[in-house]
C-alpha cells in the first residue's frame, strides 16, 4: 500500500508498448476506486485495463498479446497462479502487481503462489507513516475485520513491521 507497486507496473507496461509489444492489462472488477477501467496509481498515473471477473477470463481475453499486465493481483481467485503459468508457457510475459499480505500480516490470496512460481520479483516498500523507516505493511485504520475492503489513505497506512505489531498490541 502506497509503495508504488501500480507505478511501476504501468512503467513496465509502457516500457513494453514503447518496444511496439502488444499488452494486455487487466484488473480485478471489483477495483474501481480511481477509475472504472483503468489502472491509475495513487500519483494518477493511468493506463487503460480491462476489468475482468475471475482469473480465467484473463485466458480467454489475453489473445496475441506478448506481455501481459495484471494489477491488485491477491483480489483474484486461486486460479490466478496456474493462468499466469499457461501465458508463459505461451512465450508471454507475465507482470503482475499485488499485495502480499492483507491488513494483519498474513499471505493475501493467491500472492504467496504467484511469488514462489516467479522468475523475478521485485518488492516495493513504502515509508512508514509512524516512523519513517521502510514499510512493508498495511495497517487498517478502521474496525473493518472483513479480508477485502478497498481503501485509501483513510482505511490505510504504511507501517514498518515494529510499528505494525504495536498497533496490533495497542488494538488487544
Amino acid at each position: 500500500m502506497f509503495s508504488g507497486k501500480t507505478e511501476e507496473l504501468i512503467r513496465r507496461l509502457n516500457r513494453a508498448r514503447l518496444a511496439k509489444q502488444k499488452l494486455e492489462i487487466f484488473k480485478p472488477a471489483l477495483d474501481t476506486r480511481y477509475h472504472e477501467l483503468d489502472v491509475v496509481s495513487h500519483d494518477e498515473n493511468a493506463i487503460r485495463s480491462t476489468p475482468v471477473q475471475f482469473a480465467n477470463d484473463i485466458l480467454l481475453l489475453a489473445g496475441t498479446s506478448d506481455v501481459i499486465g495484471i494489477d491488485e493481483a491477491q483480489f483474484f481467485d486461486e486460479d490466478l497462479p496456474e493462468i499466469c503459468n499457461q501465458l508463459a508457457k505461451q512465450g508471454k510475459r507475465v507482470i503482475i502487481a499485488g499485495l502480499d499480505m492483507d491488513f494483519e500480516g498474513k499471505p493475501f490470496g493467491p500472492m504467496p503462489d504467484l511469488l514462489a512460481i516467479a522468475e523475478f520479483v521485485t518488492k516495493v516498500h513504502a515509508i512508514c507513516m509512524q516512523c519513517g523507516a521502510l514499510a512493508s505493511y498495511s495497517y487498517r485504520l478502521t474496525p473493518d475485520k472483513d479480508k477485502v475492503m478497498l481503501g485509501e489513505k483513510t482505511e490505510y497506512e504504511a507501517r514498518c513491521r515494529s510499528c505494525f505489531v504495536e498497533g496490533v498490541a495497542d488494538e488487544a
